[in-house]
């Protein structure tokens, strides 16, 4: 069993099936046992609902803090200004601009404010729901419309993530800061690619990512098949490995299309989660002899 063990399942570029291999790897190894979370971090547009149809048991609202004013206090020193690096908010005149989309809560302004004339108040971002997927622990965020502070919804939704679990997180698209968050303190990833040009040049992007944060991963090719073998041979040539090809199947389409799942529709591919689940364990095995191995050279030292 996998205790306590994070994958972010992650992808360059949206649509290569990255949804589709989080639900289903939830969906079937909860299936064998395992205590397994699924953490939908996706949270400008989170769809791992639609596939594991959980009964969402709570929610709560997550609010930031946000710079607020007093005006009869302020003295227009513009020291608020000079140390904000993001121009949230600024001192015009008799006047002070806040811009609370900017705004990264640092609490920066407060601090420096000579007339203790700024005080923090709480903006609501979004929403957190809970529930159970069968036997998947599902949380997933729903950020609001028109609002940019993903990587504060995020980093809210993996406060929940639990010891004695195996927790998928189902990681936004791209490159951007906020993947950066959701596969920030992950034990492992899983790329999600496909063989095609575009699949290729964002997989090579998200590749130098990882690489960057020193986290461990390894590539799943989803609708083996069509395009070319250029992903293959790229993977080979930076000595990645791949741990999964998904065939380029139409059934596998129609399921997705339908919100069913592909290890209940399509049992034959029972076999292809499987593997990757005991790929998986064995990764683990791997880094907790590196662990262990480390703490005895630390002790020996």
């Amino acid at each position: 069993m996998l205790h306590g063990f994070v994958i972010a399942v992650a992808s360059g570029k949206g649509g290569t099936g990255k949804t589709t291999i989080a639900t289903n790897l939830a969906h079937y190894v909860a299936h064998l046992g395992q205590k397994v979370q699924y953490l939908d971090c996706d949270v400008e547009e989170p769809n791992g609902h639609i596939f594991l149809k959980p009964q969402i048991a709570a929610s709560h609202k997550v609010t930031v803090a946000v710079p607020q004013v007093d005006l009869e206090k302020c003295t227009g020193c513009g020291k608020c200004g000079e140390i904000c690096q993001y121009s949230a908010i600024l001192c015009i005149k008799e006047s002070v601009l806040t811009f609370e989309q900017l705004c990264h809560s640092c609490g920066g302004c407060m601090r420096v404010c000579p007339a203790d004339a700024i005080k923090a108040k709480q903006l609501e971002i979004g929403d957190i729901e809970h529930g159970k997927a069968g036997d998947v622990d599902f949380i997933h965020g729903r950020l609001r419309i028109g609002y940019v502070r993903t990587p504060a919804l995020i980093k809210e939704v993996k406060n929940h993530i639990k010891e004695k679990h195996l927790t998928i997180i189902d990681v936004p698209p791209g490159t951007s800061c906020p993947v950066v968050e959701a596969v920030k303190s992950a034990d492992f990833v899983l790329l999600v690619t496909e063989p095609t040009p575009f699949g290729l040049n964002d997989l090579k992007l998200a590749v130098g990512l990882l690489r960057e944060m020193n986290l461990p991963f390894a590539v799943i090719i989803n609708r083996y098949g069509i395009g070319n073998d250029k992903v293959e041979k790229y993977c080979e040539a930076e000595n990645i490995n791949i741990c999964l090809k998904l065939p380029d199947d139409r059934r596998i389409a129609e399921a997705y299309s339908s919100g069913r799942m592909i290890v209940d529709v399509l049992s034959e591919y029972g076999k292809e989660f499987s593997e990757l689940y005991e790929y998986i364990k064995s990764v683990k095995a791997g880094i907790d002899d590196k662990r262990r191995l480390r703490i005895r050279r630390k002790n020996n030292s």
